[in-house]
């Protein structure tokens, strides 16, 4: 009788509510590849990360050479993700890629690129929560926006680290004032202010 051949698969624990850094610590310890997927947040003057599956994270381990049983124990995991008995695998491909997209995100700052049109929430600075349309790129670190101020629009350069997408909202089919007027302002050689 042949000894089965190695082939380790990630797999998705589930880890108890605010725990998935302790969990994946204690996972390590007891010589467990983990990976916790973390993009970069700026919350106004304070960069960070955060998990981006919060409460999950992925292991990586052979169905039977590897002893599930210490997991089920293990401080911060909840459980493994099944579907019925079977221990939900993830494929390999889909971690790599993960894993390409967040290193992407951190070599370009963690800022999303946005496209002449698009509409922009402001997550930092004094204008917090406002929404606008981003108009270009000025350099690496600032943009410029289209800012509807007191009934008028202006082009503002903000650091580009205090934009975000905007959330989506129900809107009426026709364009605002802003949206008819972004092509004619992207054309004008005016000062940004």
């Amino acid at each position: 009788m042949t000894a089965p051949s190695s082939n380790p698969r990630w797999y998705l624990i589930q880890t108890k509510p605010r725990q998935d850094k302790r969990a994946e610590d204690n996972l390590r310890r007891q010589r467990f590849e983990c990976y916790r997927p973390m993009k970069p947040c700026d919350n106004g003057d304070e960069k960070m990360n955060e998990a981006l599956f919060p409460g999950y994270l992925f292991i990586r381990l052979d169905r039977h050479l590897d002893n599930w049983y210490p997991i089920r124990s293990t401080r911060g995991v909840a459980r493994v993700v099944s579907f019925g008995t079977e221990p939900t695998t993830v494929r390999d491909d889909l971690i790599e890629q993960l894993r390409q997209r967040l290193a992407n995100e951190t070599s370009s700052g963690g800022t999303p690129r946005f496209e002449s049109g698009d509409p922009v929430q402001l997550i930092g600075g004094s204008f917090r929560d406002v929404e606008a349309i981003f108009v270009s790129d000025e350099g690496e670190e600032r943009s410029v926006i289209l800012l509807n101020l007191l009934q008028r629009e202006q082009k503002v350069s903000v650091p580009t680290r205090y934009l975000a997408v905007a959330p989506c909202k129900p809107r009426s089919p026709q364009p605002g004032p802003m949206m008819n007027r972004l092509k004619d302002v992207c054309d004008e050689s005016s000062p940004v202010a």
